[in-house]
């Protein structure tokens, strides 16, 4: 098992049930955990509603910033990134609506 933690801020919350922070155990599997497999784990086991609003294709939607330790993940690789054990992942919505 993976252990990470995964929080969901700036309105994500409300696609989990209003739940901000998952502690999680990513179930082992043949290659390393990358942040491209973790969207289809999120999307199949976190995310309650709306799977569209978080995913476009293979990535995050538009709209949401994704942070791998307090560092964008732009700077780490983003879907190539591979996870480790206690990495914090926080997605944050930087829509609103009005």
């Amino acid at each position: 098992m993976l252990p990470i933690t995964v929080e969901f801020s700036g309105g994500a919350e409300l696609l989990c049930g209003n739940v901000k922070k998952h502690d999680v155990e990513l179930p082992k599997q043949d290659t390393k955990w990358q942040i491209r497999n973790l969207l289809v784990w999120i999307k199949d086991h976190i995310i309650q509603e709306r799977p569209e609003l978080f995913l476009v294709g293979n990535t995050v939607r538009p709209g949401i910033l994704v942070l791998i330790n307090d560092a964008d993940w732009e700077l780490m690789g983003e879907l190539d990134y591979e996870i480790q054990e206690k990495d914090r992942i926080v997605f944050i919505s930087t829509l609103h609506g009005g």
